[in-house]
């Protein structure tokens, strides 16, 4: 049996129970992780444009995914929209199984860099940052 993918048109038109039983059936017959992630992200951006039937939309699944697969690319490069479907401890048990310790320092230098530039912003137009 074909498991055809799943439009845009398809992701943010069809009510939840078809598209939780199209993406459950997309990912048992393919087990293709990464997609079904992707997936469940757009339907996470569905949510947050107003459908708040989307909200945790098949937790379940997005927990097994990552407590039980192994981790692709896809997966640790959306691992952080997910954090809302797990407990704290175990947040923190799959932050340092899925997203390596090189990856922080990182982060903090990038942080850090946007920070220096928003304040040298800031200093060469202070008029735009007086206004009420």
């Amino acid at each position: 049996m074909q498991i055809q993918p799943l439009s845009f048109r398809q992701l943010f038109n069809l009510k939840p129970k078809t598209l939780e039983t199209r993406i459950t059936n997309f990912y048992q017959a393919t087990q293709n992780s990464s997609v079904t992630i992707q997936y469940i992200l757009t339907l996470k951006v569905r949510n947050q444009l107003g459908a708040t039937e989307f909200d945790h939309f098949l937790k379940d699944l997005v927990r097994e995914l990552f407590m039980n697969t192994k981790a692709t690319r896809t997966m640790k490069r959306f691992f952080h929209y997910f954090e809302d479907y797990f407990m704290a401890p175990e947040w923190q048990t799959l932050s340092s199984k899925i997203v390596p310790q090189s990856v922080t320092p990182q982060r903090t230098f990038g942080e850090k860099v946007v920070s220096k530039v928003r304040s040298l912003f800031s200093l060469a137009h202070p008029e735009e940052t007086n206004e009420p």
